[in-house]
């Protein structure tokens, strides 16, 4: 079994890799992106059996700073 999970910045916290995206796409030609926030995606491969608790409490321990960063899990 595998599970995805996306960790982004909460709201309000600054994303300095995001603001250089956004300027980066401005100096492209890209016009009309008002904002850009970056993340990141982990991929787990679980044994049989694991469960999305299991995967949430490898996230408050480890995977995201929940001080900053939100989570979403998603068993795939």
């Amino acid at each position: 079994m595998k599970a995805r999970v996306h960790v982004m910045l909460k709201t309000g916290v600054l994303d300095p890799q995001g603001e250089a995206v956004r300027h980066a796409l401005g100096a492209l030609g890209f016009e009309g992106v008002n904002g850009v926030r970056q993340g990141k995606v982990i991929e787990l491969d679980l044994a049989e059996g694991a469960t999305e608790d299991q995967v949430k409490d490898m996230c408050e321990k480890l995977l995201a700073n929940t001080v900053i960063e939100s989570y979403s899990v998603e068993l795939v």
